[in-house]
């Protein structure tokens, strides 16, 4: 008599997502094969049947040990989670059947990661989208990440299973930063842990937030693309009925560039300085901004510059750079934009351009104590001291703060810069609209002591954003007012040639520009 293998899919974790097919083919089988965590819900439906469960490690040995009772004449139910057809184990089961195997086969489809996971974000899989495992047991880590970069180069939403694990800390993270090389920042993103079991956790957060999290094997995140939306809670992507020629969804159009100019890549008042200083010493200058606003105040801060305003994305800037042969990059980001001065070091690397750090000196003071590796170290502090507390920290770290345990019970006044998708983000994140000040800084002290005497607020929380981003006037307003000022400490990057000040600066790049000088 001939066995039965049943394939059988028994969904993320709850009774009721379990399809009355596979509830049919359990009851149908007399041997059960199956990791243990399983059988939690679906005990109701195998009292009384041969059960095996070989450890979650033994994925093999669990498909060979089903295949080998149905050759023996066993109707055998093979158990996953999810949909055991999605990364699971039908396929591991198909390797080992062989063509004269005469036991029936039947697959039973079940409730995926993804589609649980979507389900509890809203709707951000309604168009076209990709699944990515982060997994590099079973697939060569360079595969995983060019797939990654194709899937945000076509924008395409997509669900990274497997995200991280004890021993596979980094590889998420460099994902999220291929993915932010051509997805834009503000891309609206979902993460899920424990997606229908006990312990759920279900959060939204842009695409840029996402670097400053923690994640596990029960966590899935899923990624939208340029139209996803937010809504009531949620997030959805429109089927495709969008205006697919709108102005947000196209490239930033270059201006007409300079040959052979130094490339300041300025999100600071000193890198406006410097490109100012180099291009009255008769440089050629480009000065490349992240945002609209700040291509103005290059404009108006750098005569005799050529601005390139906007998130041109690496691949755009990279052909930009080659093509106009730039000289130097002068790397004057924000001291937190860790991410630009990476891809900034790699494509100084890649082609063979040299790279300058341009950071303004720390402004902590010794007295300063109050200072902390990490915003979620920040957060946790911040909510343990006060009650009203005031973020300077900007828009794009207030998730880490907001969304941290314990912040539901905490009153929050953030100060962002006036343009509208940060203002826009403080409200999605449940700021009152009359908790936002919406100033671009730097603040006197006396600005600050007002504002924050005006608000009550008992706890600071700032980063060091150097004198020239007006740290000292904030820790001197929090002294004043004897108030807690919380700093979070600048990211460590080891940059290969970097300079403290402006004089060095320019020494440097007229040293490079004699020489003709190629890193």
């Amino acid at each position: 008599m001939s066995g039965v293998l049943n394939l059988v899919s028994v969904g993320p974790g709850f009774g009721d997502l379990i399809v009355p097919r596979a509830i049919a083919a359990l009851r149908d089988s007399n041997v059960i094969v199956a990791y243990e965590l399983y059988l939690r819900w679906i005990s109701s439906h195998i009292e009384g049947k041969e059960i095996h469960t070989p450890p979650l490690t033994q994925e093999r040995e669990r498909a060979l040990l089903a295949i080998d009772k149905a050759r023996n004449g066993e109707r055998v139910a093979l158990i996953s989670s999810g949909d055991i057809g999605i990364y699971a184990m039908a396929a591991l089961a198909f390797d080992e059947m062989k063509e004269d195997d005469d036991y029936e086969v039947n697959v039973i489809p079940g409730v995926t990661s993804a589609n649980a996971c979507a389900s509890l974000l809203g709707s951000p899989l309604s168009h076209d989208f990709a699944t990515l495992s982060l997994s590099n047991l079973l697939c060569p880590w360079e595969w995983i990440e060019n797939r990654a970069r194709h899937i945000a180069q076509a924008d395409l939403a997509c669900v990274l299973y497997n995200v991280q694990s004890a021993g596979r800390q980094e590889g998420v993270y460099r994902i999220l930063k291929l993915m932010l090389e051509s997805k834009a920042p503000h891309t609206l993103c979902g993460v899920v842990k424990n997606a229908y079991r006990p312990g759920q956790e279900v959060s939204i957060h842009r695409l840029d937030e996402l670097p400053s999290l923690q994640f596990d094997m029960l966590t899935s995140i899923v990624i939208g693309n340029r139209f996803t939306q937010r809504k009531r809670g949620y997030i959805f992507t429109p089927r495709g009925y969008n205006d697919w020629h709108d102005e947000s969804t196209v490239a930033v159009e270059e201006p007409a560039l300079p040959s052979q100019a130094v490339w300041v890549f300025a999100g600071t008042s000193d890198g406006n300085a410097l490109a100012k200083q180099l291009a009255a010493q008769g440089h050629q200058v480009v000065v490349s901004t992240a945002t609209e606003y700040g291509g103005e105040l290059a404009l108006q801060d750098c005569p005799g510059v050529t601005v390139w305003a906007g998130r041109q994305g690496v691949e755009a800037r990279k052909q930009a750079l080659l093509r106009h042969e730039a000289r130097v990059l002068v790397d004057a980001t924000h001291p937190y934009a860790t991410l630009m001065s990476q891809q900034l070091m790699g494509l100084s690397q890649s082609l063979d351009i040299p790279y300058l750090r341009y950071e303004r000196p720390s402004s902590i003071a010794g007295d300063d104590t109050l200072v902390y590796g990490s915003m979620e170290q920040a957060a946790d502090q911040a909510i343990a001291k006060g009650e009203r507390i005031f973020l300077a920290t900007g828009s794009k770290d207030l998730a880490a703060f907001l969304q941290a345990p314990g912040a539901d019970k905490k009153q929050w006044f953030v100060r962002v810069t006036a343009e509208p998708e940060f203002i826009q983000r403080a409200i999605d994140l449940g700021i009152p609209r009359s908790r936002i000040c919406a100033m671009q800084g730097p603040f006197s002290q006396g600005f600050n002591e007002a504002l924050w005497r005006d608000w009550n607020i008992d706890c600071v929380v700032t980063k060091d954003s150097g004198d020239a981003g007006g740290y000292r006037a904030k820790a001197d307003a929090a002294k004043a007012l004897n108030i807690p000022l919380l700093t979070v400490r600048r990211p460590a990057l080891d940059y290969p040639v970097q300079a403290g000040n402006l004089d060095e600066a320019l020494a440097q790049v007229e040293r490079w520009q004699k020489e003709g000088k190629r890193a």
